[in-house]
């Protein structure tokens, strides 16, 4: 592989080589289904397809919360979609993502089933659906939606940005990581001075915008994404680790974060969801395990 210094980009691209690193053999330039393959249906009205990346929890947060709320038509299955293994180019999986990325959502509650692809536009779709965790109108409202569309913009900057280049990719390399670094501390700013002055993102109240946020940025305060924790100094963001703490005290927040869960104690994985005695399987001690 060539270095940094003697790299001269070709006046076209092409894909003729392997990327190198943790995720090369699921890397392509193309779109498009791998493989045929179905997707399974369980009885519930919401059939969720995922893995229990930062992602994929936003989600099953999500659900866990609308339950804990009262919402019995918020009763999901929860597929686990293997993205090492390439589950996501299947034809099923691309019929309702062609993005190919998890998590996506089918709601079979109506004659016709509603596919829902993108995190942050499943979390609004749920909201809107239940009446819940979303402000209903006015500044509330914006700003609410204004901290979700923030985290959905940051990510690539501390996932496939800081992430990749300081925990995945095959060689070290400086600019990147310095460039990635310090913008991941940038956001972790943003968002710490939010927290200053607000005790949740939106304001007073718990909303789809900190659960938007919490799995990415909550890793990130908690040294449990990338193990960068000590690297960008996370302990001087006072109000993020707050807010980090108070949210993952949450019942459904526990719940949620380690269904369709691959990595980590086993004892913190539920590969599957499909009936709320999933989870008693597990004590409450080990559900309270660190975020």
């Amino acid at each position: 592989m060539s270095s940094a210094a003697d790299y001269t980009p070709p006046k076209v691209w092409t894909w003729n080589k392997g990327s190198g690193g943790r995720f090369a053999n699921i890397n392509r330039p193309i779109a498009g289904a791998t493989h045929d393959k179905e997707l399974p249906v369980g009885r519930h009205p919401l059939q969720l397809y995922s893995q229990g990346t930062p992602n994929g929890q936003k989600v099953t947060i999500m659900l866990e919360e609308l339950l804990a709320l009262g919402h019995k038509g918020a009763e999901y299955d929860a597929w686990l979609i293997r993205i090492g293994e390439g589950d996501q180019f299947g034809s099923g999986f691309v019929a309702i993502n062609p993005n190919s990325k998890i998590p996506a959502l089918v709601d079979r509650s109506a004659a016709k089933p509603v596919r829902v692809f993108e995190s942050g536009a499943i979390l609004l779709y749920l909201a809107e659906k239940f009446g819940a965790l979303l402000p209903k109108s006015g500044a509330e409202r914006a700003e609410c939606l204004s901290w979700l569309f923030w985290q959905m913009g940051s990510a690539p900057y501390l996932g496939g940005g800081f992430g990749h280049f300081y925990a995945y990719a095959p060689t070290k390399i400086e600019y990147a990581i310095d460039r990635f670094a310090m913008e991941t501390k940038r956001l972790l700013d943003v968002l710490d001075r939010r927290l200053a002055e607000s005790p949740y993102l939106a304001g007073e109240a718990y909303s789809i915008a900190d659960i938007a946020v919490w799995p990415w940025y909550g890793g990130i305060a908690k040294n449990l994404l990338y193990n960068g924790g000590e690297f960008l100094a996370v302990q001087d963001y006072k109000n993020v680790q707050r807010w980090t703490d108070q949210i993952a005290a949450r019942p459904a927040v526990r719940r949620g974060r380690i269904v369709n869960r691959l990595q980590g104690d086993p004892a913190s994985q539920l590969h599957e969801r499909h009936d709320a005695s999933d989870f008693e399987l597990r004590t409450q001690d080990k559900l309270a395990a660190k975020v």
